[in-house]
């Protein structure tokens, strides 16, 4: 083998070793796809959909209701597969559900993104310091904050989706969209 061919081999090999270790690096730290494994955002994100989650957003800004966020369960609910769900309540927050709407600090929000009205009931309940309520956007089939018997602490979060990806035909910026009637 000529010395030009063992070159090139050697600097084919450093290119795929670097790459494959910058991708961990992105994947672990910074960014990250994942499959919507249930239904229980739709119709904002669809069972199967591939999402792109940014992880280090929440090191430099606080959550803000409405951002579609990947967390890790709390323990009380004994999974290790994680959630996507939508931020609605915020530390310090009173939420009560009823007359099919969801009201914060006894203000009704605007969510243009639900398919249809709430059929349950919930609260009053105040958020706790450092902890969040998250619903999904199918609500009547979510299995979310309104359903657990625990908060979900911040601590917990690992990111923020804010793309959907796949298939290409739901390629979309996934925007908060939540406002004050």
């Amino acid at each position: 083998m000529s010395r030009e061919i063992k070159e090139f081999i050697k600097e084919i090999i450093s290119i795929v070793v670097i790459a494959f270790i910058l991708a961990m690096i992105l994947r672990t730290f910074v960014i990250e796809g994942r499959i919507i494994p249930t239904g229980s955002m739709l119709p904002t994100i669809q069972l199967k959909d591939r999402v792109m989650v940014n992880k280090f957003i929440y090191r430099f800004k606080d959550v803000q209701r409405g951002d579609i966020v990947v967390f890790d369960p709390p323990e009380a609910l004994q999974t290790n597969q994680d959630y996507i769900k939508r931020v609605i309540g915020l530390p310090g927050d009173q939420v009560e559900m009823k007359n099919g709407k969801v009201y914060i600090n006894d203000r009704p929000l605007k969510e243009p993104y639900l398919a249809e009205a709430l059929d349950y009931e919930y609260g009053p309940v105040e958020v706790p310091e450092g902890c969040l309520l998250v619903l999904g956007d199918n609500r009547n089939h979510s299995f979310d904050s309104h359903y657990w018997n625990a908060w979900l602490t911040q601590d917990r979060l690992k990111g923020k989706a804010f793309l959907t990806y796949w298939p290409y035909n739901h390629i979309k910026l996934l925007q908060r969209e939540v406002s004050y009637e």
